[in-house]
C-alpha cells in the first residue's frame, strides 16, 4: 500500500500550518510559483528543488522529506503475530482503512471505524464466526463511518465508542477505560487535531506477547500527518504524547496509508524529528 502523502503534499500540509505562502516556499525551493505548485499538487520533482530549504521554511526535516522523495516506504509489517487482526480498505473515489479485532478463544470482535462499505467487514465476521460486541470511532468523519448505519442494523446490540462530545452518554469514551474483548484490552487516548473528537485506541495483551496495537484515525500517518491548519502546534503535541511515546514495537494502523511502527515514524516521519 502507497503512502498517503507524496511530497508535495507534506509540503501543502506544513506550509499552511506554518501560515506561509506559496511565493515564500517556492522562492525558498528554488521554483517558479507555478512548478511550485505542480509540485504540491503532484509530488513530482522534475526541476531541480532545494527540498531542505522549503523543508526548513515550513517547518519539517529536509533529510526525512528528501527520503520520502527517493521513495522512502516503511519496512512491511507482518501481522502473522497479530492473527486476529484484519485491515479492511474500502474505496469510493478514495480509500479508507478500517479494523477487525478479535479474541481467538471467545470470539468477541472489535470494529474500529467502519469505512465506506460493510460488506468485506461482514464477510470477515461470518467467515470466522464471530460475536461483534463493540465499534469504536477514531473520529467522525464520513469517510471513517459511512457504513455505521449498516452495521449497527446488522448488529443492534454492539456497544459504541466514540471522543465525540455529542454522542450519547454511554457511548463517550471516558477516560482510563479499560475495556476488554475476550484477553484483550483496549484503552483510549485523546488525539484532537485533525478532528475535534479524534481519539486512539491501545489494543493490548495479545497472544504471545505481541507489541500493542494503535488506532490512530487520521492523526498520524507513515511518513506525514493529517491536516490541521487551525491547530497545529497542539496536534503535533498529542501524537507525540499520546501516540509517538508508546513502545516503539507498537504498530500504528492509519486510516490511510499503510501499517506502519513507532519506531519508524520516530526515525522517518519529517513532521517529528527526535
Amino acid at each position: 500500500m502507497s503512502l498517503e502523502d507524496h511530497v508535495g503534499d507534506i509540503l501543502r500540509k506544513a506550509r499552511i500550518q506554518s501560515k506561509g505562502t506559496a511565493a515564500a516556499a517556492a522562492a525558498a525551493a528554488g521554483l517558479s510559483e507555478d512548478d511550485y505548485a505542480m509540485l504540491e499538487e503532484s509530488g513530482r520533482i522534475i526541476k531541480r528543488t532545494d527540498l531542505f530549504t522549503a523543508a526548513a521554511l515550513v517547518g519539517v526535516s529536509g533529510g526525512r522529506l528528501e527520503n520520502i522523495a527517493k521513495g522512502w516506504e516503511p519496512e512491511t509489517v507482518y501481522t502473522e503475530c497479530w492473527r486476529e487482526l484484519r485491515t479492511i480498505t474500502t474505496t469510493d473515489n478514495f480509500s479508507v482503512n478500517c479494523y477487525l479485532v478479535w479474541d481467538e478463544v471467545t470470539r468477541e470482535a472489535a470494529l474500529f471505524d467502519t469505512g465506506w462499505d460493510a460488506a468485506p467487514i461482514f464477510k470477515h465476521i461470518d467467515e470466522h464466526k464471530l460475536e461483534l460486541k463493540y465499534i469504536f470511532i477514531t473520529h467522525g468523519h464520513s469517510d471513517h463511518m459511512a457504513c455505521l448505519p449498516a452495521v449497527r442494523a446488522r448488529f443492534p446490540k454492539t456497544w459504541l465508542r466514540s471522543g465525540s462530545k455529542h454522542a450519547p452518554v454511554d457511548q463517550r469514551n471516558r477516560a482510563n477505560d479499560f475495556i476488554h474483548l475476550g484477553s484483550l484490552r483496549i484503552t483510549n487516548r485523546p488525539t484532537p487535531g485533525h478532528a475535534e473528537d479524534g481519539v486512539t485506541y491501545v489494543v493490548g495483551n495479545w497472544p504471545e506477547d505481541a507489541a500493542h496495537v494503535a488506532f490512530v484515525g487520521d492523526a498520524i500517518f507513515a511518513g506525514s500527518m493529517g491536516k490541521d491548519f487551525h491547530t497545529p502546534d497542539e496536534a503535533k503535541r498529542h501524537i507525540r504524547e499520546q501516540i509517538l511515546s508508546l513502545p516503539p514495537d507498537t504498530l500504528i494502523c492509519s486510516g490511510h496509508g499503510p501499517i506502519t511502527t513507532v519506531k519508524q515514524e520516530r526515525e522517518h516521519n519529517p513532521f517529528f524529528v527526535y
